[in-house]
């Protein structure tokens, strides 16, 4: 099986610091969803992990998180793509879950829920932790600049682990993938 796992805010959809909270604010980046059918037109299980810690501060409800993954399915649907599964964290920062992005509890429970080695899966996500939850997990990292990105670009710099691929876009870093 060719998994790989996409973090959502930021990577598939506009992030905000105030949250994304409604359906109407869940925005597709340009050409991030045309990217999600590139993949899984190429063999690829396409899978979320998102840290939802709105959920925990009372921003938004499980109905209305559903009610943004539909929208994120339906208009996937009209570009002929699919995401497989979403995985999300609803826990705060400070609730010492297993699950929330750093550590890396998420992306191990999508690899025993998918029964594959995430030696050869590629996370792509925007932010630090999503970098962090990548190595713990023994996964492959890949940085877009969208959402948080550029800032964690810089971040990864000044500590000298330029190491990471880094793409403008998932657009950019699909095409990266599917040319090897």
């Amino acid at each position: 099986m060719k998994l790989i796992i996409l973090d959502r805010d930021g990577v598939i959809n506009h992030d905000s610091d105030a949250y994304i909270k409604s359906e109407e604010e869940w925005i597709p980046i340009d050409g991030s969803l045309e990217a999600i059918a590139r993949l899984n037109h190429s063999g690829y299980t396409v899978v979320v992990a998102s840290n939802q810690s709105g959920l925990a501060r009372g921003y938004f409800d499980i109905e209305t998180l559903s009610s943004m993954h539909r929208k994120m399915d339906d208009m996937l649907l009209k570009v002929g793509g699919q995401v497989d599964a979403v995985f999300y964290c609803p826990h705060g920062p400070d609730d010492g879950c297993g699950c929330r992005k750093p550590k890396p509890g998420m992306l191990l429970e999508i690899g025993q829920r998918f029964n594959v080695s995430l030696e050869d899966v590629i996370f792509i996500g925007d932010s630090i932790s999503d970098i962090k939850a990548a190595y713990s997990a023994h996964a492959k990292a890949m940085l877009v600049r969208t959402g948080k990105g550029a800032k964690a670009e810089k971040i990864l710099q000044t500590e000298g682990k330029g190491s990471v691929p880094v793409f403008d876009d998932l657009a950019s870093a699909v095409t990266a993938i599917l040319q090897k």
